[in-house]
């Protein structure tokens, strides 16, 4: 079973003796998949529950908020995604000033031990914890030793001769390089949110979009994509094609994400969406007229249909 406790004193006396990794697990990839196969596979020999403890807002925007990144994963997006990953427990703690004064001590002491009762814990090699960060890897053994868990380092991973964190993913979803963003991240990046009503020139003088009205604080450079629609409220996908910009053409001028389905709906219009991105195919530019943009639209929807083909669809 899949649990979530939300602060300390939620947790009472609830948790089980766990196998733990900690750490704020933007956009969950590769490198952080890594620990939490370990955390899965120990938590299996040891007869554990595989934790995760994280935590909401991110460390920054308390301590330091002009260095506050911005996130690639809402929280409901983070939790699933850890959940697929075999974690059965999180604990998702709020992090604010007073908890920010916290003793490497007495993070150990008080919140991994007393109230989370981790038997073995896994980061990675930067991990800091405790006031001022004051807190490594190395103090963690030490810790360890003393207050009954054992500690594992879990080596970064390294991709196309990058490093996988989560600056990295940000830095390439923002230049619009969604495929090796893709590769990063072990899955394809993805926004969602409720499909609101454009402007309707589209259905008039292009093409029929979908309007994504999206929370996410991060999307891909201005451009067009070749993506992957899903309905969030029943089991349909469609391949498609996503605008992100401002409608040049039409003298837009706000940023709209607009994607356009390449097969039929068979049904009602989605109510909320998610869009996977896959390829980027081109920049946005503005055309001399609604048709000649509606020509470029139908050359961009052949690049997609042979990117699935080739791909073997959806």
């Amino acid at each position: 079973m899949f649990r979530v406790y939300c602060s300390l004193p939620e947790i009472g006396q609830d948790a089980a003796p766990c196998a733990l990794t900690i750490g704020n697990f933007d956009g969950v990839h590769e490198g952080h998949r890594r620990i939490l196969r370990r955390v899965v596979e120990l938590s299996a020999e040891l007869r554990l529950t595989p934790s995760v403890l994280t935590f909401d807002p991110h460390p920054t925007r308390v301590v330091a908020p002009s260095r506050a990144p911005r996130l690639l994963s809402t929280p409901e997006q983070r939790l699933g995604l850890l959940q697929k990953e075999g974690i059965e427990q999180v604990f998702v703690l709020p992090f604010d000033f007073p908890f920010s004064q916290l003793s490497a001590l007495d993070f150990v002491r008080q919140v991994l031990v007393d109230k989370l009762h981790a038997k073995a814990v896994m980061v990675g090699a930067d991990f800091r914890f405790g006031n001022r960060a004051s807190g490594d890897t190395n103090l963690l053994q030490l810790l360890g030793v003393e207050y009954g868990f054992t500690t594992e380092i879990i080596g970064g991973v390294e991709l196309r001769g990058r490093m996988v964190s989560s600056s990295e993913v940000r830095r390439l979803v923002d230049d619009g390089a969604v495929s090796m963003a893709c590769r990063l991240l072990g899955r394809p990046y993805a926004v969602e949110g409720d499909v609101v009503h454009g402007h309707g020139v589209g259905s008039k003088q292009t093409v029929p979009t979908l309007n994504l009205d999206t929370k996410s604080e991060i999307l891909p450079a201005v451009g067009v994509y070749i993506t992957r629609t899903t309905d969030l409220e029943a089991a349909r996908k469609w391949p498609s094609i996503t605008n992100v910009g401002y409608r040049p053409t039409f003298d837009g001028d706000r940023l709209t994400v607009e994607t356009f389905l390449l097969a039929p709906l068979e049904a009602a219009t989605p109510r909320r969406i998610q869009v996977e991105f896959l390829r980027r195919v081109r920049e946005e530019r503005k055309f001399d007229s609604p048709e000649a943009l509606k020509t470029q639209i139908f050359k961009d929807v052949d690049r997609a249909k042979t990117y699935f083909r080739r791909t073997g669809g959806l």
